[in-house]
């Protein structure tokens, strides 16, 4: 997998920014230079001082300008980054990630002297090391260095390095299950088939976690047919695979469960050709879910976790799926095909079924990119969830607003079950283009046992992304990996 950026923490002696070689990035707090910069401001005659006070400079946390082959100087540009005037955990990471754009594909040295705060400066350097993933495995050439490059190796000069690096372990575990999440989503579907999917779970158990993968003859047993039905025209064989993280004693566990598609063509339901090249990103709630477990694993997190995924192919073959069509699912219902492209939904609901029957989680939280209405309704800004639970949707809220991660509750009802009513069946898999988002968490709370506190979280819009974030580059996210590694920390005892 793509492992984060190296980065060494030592002591800074501001004297040395002038004999750093590379790319070097020195601070300010808003409009005040840092000790290393003020030392670089009197390499270059005051020029940063000049900068700052100018109207080009952007103060707020993240802000940055760079200037190449610094006069008085050994580096080969010398970026000045803002932490902004009050510094918290989120400005500390937009500075990490402004430095990684700066450092780009090169080795480089991170002047942090004068923030004073090991945490903040761990934060710095996590924003750092989420902002410079680069998915390369593909690219035969380099080519020209740019901002989504990964830096080589960082050398971060810091008040209290031990302290710093200490408070960096946890995160650089988390740092490691984001890169994993992001790496699944990038893979290519002929690549990442399901049976690839499942190898890379099932290779977890060296990190201590205890995986079980469920193949045909076993789902077929158990009664998962709605999640098969999807899969049925794949020459890829539908697997579920199983995570289990026993680190908080006899407690029950919190159940996590994710959609993973590795390929939708919408099956019979054809997509449109444009955009469909996407389609590889269908599995995101999966990654998000195994990226989770393996940063829970990494820093033995206090936490009884399970994490279960869906991995199934939708294609149009002769044996697939039709419109029309009824299929049974695990907990009894029976379930009408309206679109095949409504497919997600058919995987959840048998996994969400047998992870409750099996583990009997004291909550339950399923991820998935889910539908096109959420798009329309919240953009690629912010995901969408649901919960018939008012406690754990705001510990849920809570956990993604201390990451940044945007999400928003949408409501559910009994007046949108008319919607998914079948003449045929006990239900449809899709209730039309009308509140489409809603329909589909409408149709997964069929399978929540009552009593069972449940959020279903549809990231169809915030997995993948078009443009370059502060914390990551264009492509996959991981969001949601740091979210719900959160949510389980405050849950964690001891």
């Amino acid at each position: 997998m793509t492992a984060p950026v190296e980065i060494d923490f030592i002591a800074e002696d501001p004297s040395a920014v002038a004999e750093a070689e590379g790319a070097v990035v020195v601070l300010a707090a808003g409009t005040r230079l840092l000790p290393a910069a003020q030392a670089a401001d009197k390499a270059l005659d005051g020029a940063l001082s000049r900068l700052v006070a100018s109207k080009r400079w952007k103060a707020e946390a993240g802000g940055s300008a760079t200037i190449p082959f610094p006069p008085g100087m050994k580096a080969e540009a010398l970026t000045l980054v803002s932490i902004g005037e009050s510094t918290d955990a989120h400005a500390a990471r937009k500075a990490g990630g402004a430095a990684a754009r700066a450092l780009g594909g090169r080795r480089g040295a991170v002047f942090a002297g004068g923030m004073g705060d090991a945490e903040l400066t761990a934060e710095l350097a996590f924003g750092l090391a989420l902002r410079g993933y680069d998915f390369d495995v593909y690219k035969t050439a380099s080519g020209d260095e740019d901002e989504d490059d990964a830096p080589e190796g960082v050398v971060l000069a810091c008040d209290a390095p031990e302290q710093t690096a200490k408070a960096s372990r946890p995160r650089a575990a988390l740092a490691e299950g984001v890169f994993f999440a992001r790496d699944l989503v990038n893979e290519p579907a002929n690549v990442l088939t399901t049976e690839d999917f499942a190898a890379r779970i099932a290779a977890m158990a060296e990190l201590g976690l205890e995986v079980e993968i469920l193949d045909e003859p076993e789902l077929e047993r158990l009664g998962m047919r709605a999640l098969l039905a999807v899969g049925q025209g794949s020459a890829s064989p539908s697997k579920v695979a199983v995570m289990r993280w026993p680190g908080g004693g006899d407690e029950a566990p919190l159940a996590l469960v994710g959609k993973g598609v590795v390929f939708d063509t919408g099956g019979i339901s054809i997509k449109p050709a444009a955009g469909m090249e996407e389609m590889t990103m269908d599995m995101g709630g999966a990654a998000v879910v195994a990226g989770v477990m393996r940063a829970l694993a990494l820093r033995g997190a206090k936490a009884n976790v399970v994490g279960l995924v869906g991995l199934v192919e939708n294609m149009p073959d002769g044996k697939a799926q039709r419109p029309g069509d009824i299929v049974r699912s695990m907990k009894g219902d029976t379930i009408e095909v309206i679109n095949t492209d409504a497919e997600g939904r058919l995987v959840l609901a048998d996994v969400m079924w047998y992870a409750q029957q099996r583990f009997r989680p004291a909550a339950m939280i399923d991820l998935a990119t889910l539908t096109g209405a959420m798009i329309v309704a919240l953009g690629h800004e912010t995901a969408g969830y649901f919960s018939n639970d008012d406690a754990l949707a705001g510990a849920l809220e809570a956990a993604a607003r201390a990451e940044g991660e945007a999400i928003w509750r949408l409501p559910l009802g009994p007046a949108y079950d008319k919607l998914i009513k079948s003449r045929l069946a006990d239900m449809k898999n899709t209730g039309g283009r009308a509140a489409g988002a809603i329909t589909a968490a409408q149709f997964l709370q069929r399978f929540v046992q009552k009593g069972t506190p449940w959020a279903h979280i549809d990231i169809a819009g915030v997995a993948l992304s078009k443009e370059a974030r502060d914390l990551h580059p264009r492509g996959a996210s991981g969001w949601g990996v740091m979210t719900l590694d959160r949510l389980v920390r405050a849950r964690e005892k001891g």
